[in-house]
């Protein structure tokens, strides 16, 4: 009977050597670097946003948090590496709300935006500002849709590709304001503003961040924000319906996302250091420099909120009558 109950025993203090070593194992994230896949090029505002918030969860957290920019195709390069990715919580993705545009914009996807990704939380609500070259000599919204009617169609606008929110706030204000104007695409903002400042390019629904600069230089001029409010680093500027174009306005926003089957615990912990970071003077700082209002939700809300958003979407890019791209 004796050997029986040390027999017994062993299996119990098996479970209770390893039950403590899990619990320990669980713990540790993070225990090496972690990837943080931006789907935009360095500078724009979704990679400056993007290395504010991840050098603050880099000291929480204890462990490096390392931009990778994989630009190009309105974002889904990048949208493709995450969804391919482990989902182990040691690759995330910083991205916009391009996210919930390219199910319309594209006939077929390498990813499902659904179910291949779990939504982390937003970071910030981002208005775009819509800017135009001095040499145009328009200075108000109104001025510009008198030069786009009085010759339909001969008018353009850049945008950081096609299907990205830069190009459907564009699409969103030609609708609301019936006239007619040509996208073109380019790869990032960089290269949009670029353009725009050349008069290349008649006009750009631009992020502010990239284009605040040259503003307050005056090499570009600010007509107009596509957001419901106005931005507080340009509160001088009407928002497009204050400005005459009610039904335009349009919500530019940056969130976290993650691999669709990461742990509910990794994707809470995350979602807990975000909020943490933007509740920093740093952050807080850095985000008045870029007119970027500080924004979060719970991981079940921001998946809701996707959700709602793509099939919104899908309506304005039916309505703009935008074929997608192959």
């Amino acid at each position: 009977m004796k050997t029986f109950h040390r027999l017994a025993l062993i299996p119990v203090t098996c479970l209770a050597l390893i039950a403590p070593w899990s619990a320990s194992a669980q713990g540790a994230y993070p225990n090496k670097p972690i990837r943080v896949i931006v789907p935009f090029a360095a500078g724009s505002t979704t990679d400056i946003i993007a290395r504010a918030i991840s050098d603050k969860m880099s000291q929480s957290m204890g462990q490096a948090l390392v931009i990778d920019n994989r630009g190009g195709a309105s974002g889904t390069i990048g949208q493709q590496a995450v969804a391919t990715a482990a989902p182990d919580g040691y690759t995330i993705m910083i991205h916009s709300s391009s996210h919930t545009v390219s199910p319309s914009t594209f006939a077929k996807l390498p990813f499902d935006t659904l179910n291949d990704f779990a939504g982390v939380t937003p970071i910030s609500s981002t208005p775009n500002v819509l800017v135009m070259s001095p040499t145009k000599n328009i200075k108000t919204l109104q001025e510009l849709l008198t030069a786009a009617r009085s010759k339909p169609g001969g008018m353009n606008f850049a945008s950081a590709g096609q299907g990205s929110a830069t190009h459907l706030n564009a699409e969103k204000f030609k609708l609301a304001a019936k006239i007619e104007a040509t996208n073109i695409p380019f790869k990032g903002s960089s290269e949009a503003v670029t353009e725009v400042i050349s008069g290349r390019v008649d006009y750009y629904f631009s992020p502010i961040a990239p284009v605040i600069g040259q503003i307050r230089s005056g090499q570009l001029v600010p007509l107009a924000v596509g957001s419901s409010k106005r931005a507080s680093a340009l509160p001088q500027v009407p928002t497009t319906a204050e400005a005459g174009v009610p039904g335009s306005e349009f919500n530019f926003w940056i969130g976290m996302m993650v691999p669709g089957k990461t742990p509910k615990d990794i994707v809470n912990r995350l979602n807990e250091e975000v909020v943490k970071a933007l509740a920093t003077a740093e952050v807080k700082e850095r985000f008045v420099t870029l007119g970027a209002d500080a924004w979060t939700m719970r991981p079940e809300q921001f998946d809701a909120y996707i959700r709602d958003e793509i099939k919104s979407n899908a309506v304005l890019v039916k309505a703009a009558g935008l074929s997608p791209a192959p």
